[in-house]
């Protein structure tokens, strides 16, 4: 497969550099016709959830395409849904570089990028621009120079501007590398900040005359009690969907490998398995009244289908299409029911 070929080659360069050149050459190849080299399209194996109909239950997960510069190409990969993002209110650079490191050998990520974007009214002019008609989902963050006091008004402008072109819209909390931002994952801030995004969703919905789901974003390092507080908000507020799960600050797994004590956001193969507990812990809180889309580790049709048996209805995957290529789309459609 083509894939096999070009991988070796960009692992060669710096991480940004080969993922900002990896979306530059898919939308290069989508123009000239030639994106088919890297495969063929999946069976269509659609699954209705929050609403909506997907073709197929495989995503995109956000982080790769944070400005949806590369919608179009990347969804004719084969992906079910694509989501784009993060993205704050305003433009922000990000963190320092270097802020990117590869884990080959424990196919792995750590990355502390920092919601690095041009902004929301730039993604919507991408967008716009691609004309994309399958499941979006933009996913949305707060500048890292807001207050943690005020983040909910970061948020409130992200669902304002980014409402009427998503199919759902994901509220990212989870992020590791902002500071202070899984602060808001405690249940007094999530309770407030859940408050605020419902009302306005309603709002929104009727000034639009069409609703758009909204999902929460959370991280894998919390404990039992933790999860079952935050399903117990998600049911009192009606939130569409929950996605579990972001990186992980847990460096278990690549201890000892170079880059191994970054700092940042681990994903993965070594986040896959906590990132299934979360996902199953969620889903017996929930009690199948709220879909879950599964993340974290999926390296293979069978990593997919552990997220689906902990009782996920989606999957997405970001660190598996890195290290396996678009052939892993394929192959969890392929094989899953």
């Amino acid at each position: 497969m083509l894939y096999s070929l070009i991988r070796p080659l960009l692992f060669r360069l710096d991480p940004e550099t080969a993922h900002n050149l990896t979306l530059d050459g898919l939308n290069l190849l989508r123009k000239t016709g030639l994106l088919g080299l890297l495969g063929s399209v999946p069976a269509t194996k659609p699954r209705t959830v929050m609403g909506l109909t997907f073709p197929n239950p495989v995503g995109l997960a956000a982080g790769l395409d944070k400005d949806g510069a590369c919608i179009a190409a990347l969804a004719a990969l084969g992906f079910g849904f694509i989501e784009i993002g993060t993205v704050t209110p305003r433009p922000q650079p990000g963190n320092p570089k270097p802020r990117l490191f590869r884990l080959p050998q424990a196919n792995a990520i750590i990355n502390r990028m920092g919601f690095n974007n041009l902004g929301v009214d730039n993604l919507l002019e991408n967008v716009r621009r691609a004309e994309y008609r399958g499941i979006l989902g933009i996913n949305i963050g707060k500048n890292f120079d807001t207050p943690i006091e005020q983040a909910a008004e970061d948020y409130l402008i992200g669902l304002r501007k980014v409402y009427t072109h998503a199919s759902y819209v994901t509220v990212n909390i989870s992020s590791p590398n902002t500071k202070n931002l899984r602060q808001l994952q405690q249940s007094d801030e999530l309770g407030k900040l859940l408050g605020q995004l419902k009302e306005e969703q309603l709002k929104l919905a009727q000034q639009h005359g069409k609703y758009v789901p909204l999902a929460l974003k959370i991280a894998p390092d919390l404990d039992t009690e933790q999860i079952i507080a935050i399903a117990d908000l998600l049911l009192q507020y009606e939130i569409d969907g929950v996605i579990a799960t972001n990186t992980t600050l847990a460096r278990k797994g690549v201890e000892g490998l170079e880059h191994g004590e970054e700092t940042g956001g681990l994903s993965g193969t070594p986040v896959r398995s906590k990132s299934s507990l979360v996902v199953k812990q969620l889903s017996m809180a929930l009690e199948g009244k709220i879909p879950i889309i599964g993340v974290g580790g999926i390296m293979s049709a069978l990593d997919a289908e552990e997220k689906l048996a902990a009782g996920a209805d989606l999957v997405q995957i970001y660190s598996g299409l890195i290290y396996r290529g678009p052939g892993l789309i394929r192959e969890i459609c392929r094989e899953i029911g």
